[in-house]
């Protein structure tokens, strides 16, 4: 059994509009990832007043939990549904009464409904709660013996392991030793023939051992001087005519012995060891402690034969670092996998996080984006990612590239270029992305559209992802002089022209006619473009490609400039060069290739875009320095935002602007993108 789907109406942030809050679940680890804000927690909150918890924590219902609509009306009722799916043959007799059939399949609805029933949270009954089952919460209320069968374990976020390790009523180690049938197990004890040796009393049971030691204690010289002492020197000299007061130093255990039992396990704690024949080093953190808790809660639920074995578990990250973080991803998913041991069932896991470092280690398919008040699984069928996008995706989705799933907006790029220079270009026209709540990812020239693919729906009338996402693409067409500058052939009748194998192209490829190359390359543009749907959107280079046009729109002095500190990057860092230097010589060469290019723009540009192809120089060094170079103009006076939006390339700017703009709502229900 698991569950399946949980449906939400009136519930914090969550309204009762169409479409319905509704988020799916899978039988394994389900991670619940998005900004902060987003319903992450109101999801985890709405499954513990529905199931309740292990722990049997009072979830208390607060007057700001019922939704205020934007009118600014609060809702009078709550409604939080529900639905497991997967019940085995001694579940479905458990909960027979309580069943719906869906077809072949049969389920199990727990209908949670709130109605407030005055303004004041303190009075005594100002909110009435029923928990019933069936689809449409018509059926039987479902009573304490059942909803405890359902009660799922709990790990809130900062949470102290610690505390929930040690001794005490209740305990959580408790719970977890209770549920191993060899805890029972072994001899009572019989005072008349008291053990003679460890071994014999290795096979006494728990309580059978503390029966064993309430007999040594009893007879201890200590013990008995002091127990006669309170009898004969206190006790019967406080005592009244006709009474026999008495004491007796013992353990406070009495009762049946199952309570005898739990009594014992509840002063049991557990403590982290260096090593298995080692001491408690007393001086473990918060993180290990927190990967103990959970090692526990997970035995506890697995080693259980019956009831919901569910973990739900608020940033699990929390204390971890990163190394940490994915070896806990990988015990998770394995903890929710079929085990080879029968006495071990799969439990199912549902985990919020805003870690990427996590999120990057769990399959794709097996997260649930939340985003304006709406789920988005990321299941198969769910996007537009094919089977093989899903496959490349798991291999080069890393940590830098997960930062997507917790972005108000992204800008996708193909190049250590773009993602260093981006962030500088956008805070100097006035859009800082940081601000904007904007993430770079760069897909190191692979993949950029199966990254864009993650956030289009497949069925937009469930919803779509108002995360505007620009593609950056190149045009990877060269000017026709570039190949010679270049030194890619030597002149046009060079064979290399004809080379099959030729990766590059120019633009004279593209028809004989200047009107002929236009509509050449306004086609390779709209293929380029063909997957934008929704609110993701190529933009592609003005030209060619993300160098040549920064100097093509303007900035080439600068560019070079860029080119020569990252081509002296190694003697500046060790001070045989100053910047001055090189930047002074930097500009002859400079002016001596404006005198070369006789005012032809295509042959400037490609004589300082070879300083990159030559290798002379580094894509993204160059970058850096750029970066620095036009921060550094701003911060001295010599240029503003005015000027360098008259010198960026069009593309750049309209990606900037686009993911920087959040996109207009779309229709109540419409699902489609504004």
């Amino acid at each position: 059994m698991y569950l399946s789907q949980l449906k939400i109406k009136n519930f914090r942030q969550f309204g009762a509009d169409d479409p319905v809050f509704s988020v799916q679940f899978n039988e394994g680890v389900t991670a619940l990832v998005g900004e902060n804000d987003a319903g992450k927690t109101a999801v985890i909150d709405a499954i513990r007043h529905v199931l309740m918890t292990r722990d049997m924590e009072f979830t208390r219902l607060q007057a700001e939990d019922f939704h205020i609509h934007a009118d600014g009306q609060q809702a009078t009722e709550i409604t939080i549904c529900c639905k497991l799916s997967g019940l085995t043959t001694p579940e479905k007799g458990a909960f027979a009464e309580y069943l719906t059939y869906e077809g072949a399949d049969v389920v199990l609805y727990a209908h949670w409904f709130a109605r407030r029933l005055s303004e004041m949270p303190c009075s005594r009954r100002w909110v009435d709660i029923a928990v019933r089952s069936g689809p449409d919460g018509s059926g039987p209320a479902l009573d304490a013996t059942v909803r405890q069968l359902l009660a799922t374990a709990y790990l809130r976020p900062l949470r102290d392991a610690e505390r929930e390790m040690s001794p005490g009523r209740g305990s959580r180690l408790s719970q977890i030793l209770n549920n191993f049938p060899e805890i029972k197990k072994g001899m009572p004890f019989d005072k008349t023939v008291p053990p003679i040796d460890a071994a014999q009393a290795g096979q006494l049971s728990l309580s059978g051992l503390s029966d064993y030691l309430r007999h040594l204690v009893d007879q201890h010289d200590g013990v008995g001087s002091a127990q006669k002492a309170i009898n004969t020197d206190y006790l019967a000299r406080l005592s009244l005519s006709g009474e026999n007061l008495h004491g007796r130093i013992s353990f406070a255990e009495g009762g049946s012995e199952a309570a005898r039992l739990r009594q014992i396990l509840e002063r049991l704690e557990l403590d982290l060891m260096e090593g298995p024949d080692g001491k408690s080093r007393g001086n473990y953190g918060l993180g290990s402690n927190n990967l103990l808790f959970m090692a526990c809660e997970l035995l506890l639920l697995g080693k259980e034969p019956d009831g919901l074995p569910l973990l739900l578990i608020e940033e699990p990250e929390a204390h971890l670092h990163p190394q940490r973080q994915l070896r806990l991803m990988e015990f998770l998913e394995a903890a929710a996998q079929p085990a080879t041991d029968p006495t071990r069932r799969p439990v199912q896991v549902i985990v919020t996080s805003h870690s990427p470092n996590l999120t990057s280690k769990i399959p794709l398919k097996n997260l649930v984006l939340l985003h304006q008040q709406q789920a988005f699984s990321l299941a198969e069928g769910e996007t537009h990612l094919s089977e093989g996008d899903y496959r490349f995706l798991q291999r080069f989705l890393d940590v830098t590239k997960a930062n997507l799933f917790f972005a108000r907006g992204l800008i996708v790029v193909e190049g250590d270029g773009e993602s260093i220079l981006l962030p500088t270009l956008a805070r100097l026209l006035g859009r800082d992305l940081t601000e904007h709540g904007v993430s770079t990812v760069n897909v190191g020239g692979t993949g950029l559209r199966r990254y864009a693919r993650i956030l289009q729906r497949k069925d937009i009338t469930k919803g779509v992802l108002a995360i505007p996402t620009a593609c950056l693409a190149d045009m990877d067409v060269m000017p026709d002089c570039a190949p010679v500058i270049l030194g890619l052939v030597t002149n046009d009748t060079d064979p290399k022209w004809a080379n099959p194998r030729r990766k590059w192209r120019v633009k004279k490829e593209f028809g004989a006619s200047t009107v002929d190359q236009l509509v050449g390359l306004d086609a390779k543009r709209t293929k380029l473009v063909a997957g934008d749907a929704q609110n993701v959107k190529t933009f592609v280079a003005d030209e060619w490609t993300l160098e040549y046009d920064l100097a093509f729109a303007g900035l080439a002095e600068d560019v070079y400039i860029a080119a020569s500190f990252a081509a002296n990057d190694d003697p500046l860092n060790e001070a045989k060069k100053t910047q001055t230097e090189v930047e002074a010589d930097a500009k002859a060469a400079y002016a001596a290739l404006e005198v070369v290019a006789a005012s032809n723009r295509d042959v400037l540009c490609s004589h300082v875009y070879e300083m990159f192809s030559s290798k002379r120089s580094s894509k993204a060094i160059a970058a850096q320095y750029l970066a620095e170079r036009l921060s550094d103009k701003k911060a001295k006076g010599e240029i503003d935002g005015a000027w360098l939006a008259a010198r960026l390339p069009s593309y750049i700017k309209d990606a900037i602007d686009f993911a920087t703009t959040p996109p207009a709502p779309a229709a109540v229900g419409s699902g489609a993108p504004a």
